[in-house]
């Protein structure tokens, strides 16, 4: 993880925080699940309901309530400035999936440092699944989490949420990756990071994320052992393009990059 200059006790008080801040959100995510919404198109034709404004609203209330001093960069609502430390937020990541009654959408809650991502966690309301990562590792269900360290592409288990994500002379570069590794399967949002983190796929691909969509994602991969870095294996940050590769370790993430990059 980024090297960061805060105490293990704060560190300590941050992840608390996040939590939760997750368990917050999760009645009011299911409150809203498989119940009639009104779906609005976003300037970007992705859909949000009202259950992403509602919960959006209520995490940005605690936040403000318990460190005012601390920026927001929140799915629906924008940016509030703040100091060095951000809590990057999605309501619902999976939006698609929770508004067809799909149950592996998810809460992305991550706490950044100067635009770095220092802790965060996948939430899955209604699985009752949630992955915590930061400095001192992963942990699921009260478990340490980790990676299955595949290390070569032949063997791995592939994902990405849609093909449908992937244009122009992506198709080409994911259809090729994907027909390289081992199987493919497809759908689950922010949840297929977490089984990457837990060591039930290998490998994940994506593109045209923002960064609430991969902010989280990032402690959860790193501090279960894996790798996850933008197409050309550089750090992602609030300010990287939104291509993501997670792999289940060091070796299989350079072959891939490789793959990408030849």
């Amino acid at each position: 993880m980024p090297e960061v200059d805060i105490s293990p006790a704060e560190a300590d008080t941050y992840a608390a925080f996040a939590a939760e801040l997750a368990d917050a959100a999760r009645p009011l995510a299911l409150s809203y699940f498989r119940t009639p919404l009104e779906i609005i198109s976003k300037l970007d034709e992705s859909p949000v309901t009202i259950a992403d404004r509602a919960i959006e609203r209520h995490l940005r209330e605690r936040i403000e309530a318990r460190f005012p001093e601390h920026g927001i960069y929140g799915e629906e609502m924008g940016v509030k400035e703040g100091n060095a430390f951000t809590w990057v937020l999605d309501p619902i990541d999976g939006t698609k999936s929770f508004i067809t009654g799909f149950p592996l959408f998810g809460t992305l809650i991550s706490l950044t440092h100067d635009s770095k991502p220092f802790c965060g966690l996948i939430d899955i309301p209604a699985t009752g699944e949630r992955w915590e990562g930061g400095p001192g590792g992963t942990a699921f269900a009260g478990a340490v989490a980790r990676t299955s360290g595949c290390e070569a592409l032949a063997d791995a288990r592939f994902y990405t949420t849609s093909p449908d994500m992937f244009s122009g002379g992506e198709i080409e570069l994911y259809s090729a990756l994907s027909a390289a590794a081992r199987m493919r399967r497809f759908g689950g949002d922010c949840y297929i990071y977490g089984l990457l983190a837990s060591g039930h796929c290998d490998l994940v691909l994506e593109t045209a994320l923002q960064p609430y969509d991969y902010m989280a994602l990032v402690p959860v991969v790193r501090g279960a052992g894996g790798c996850i870095t933008d197409w050309q294996g550089n750090a992602l940050s609030i300010h990287s393009e939104g291509r993501v590769l997670a792999s289940a370790s060091p070796q299989l993430h350079d072959e891939a990059l490789s793959f990408l990059n030849r």
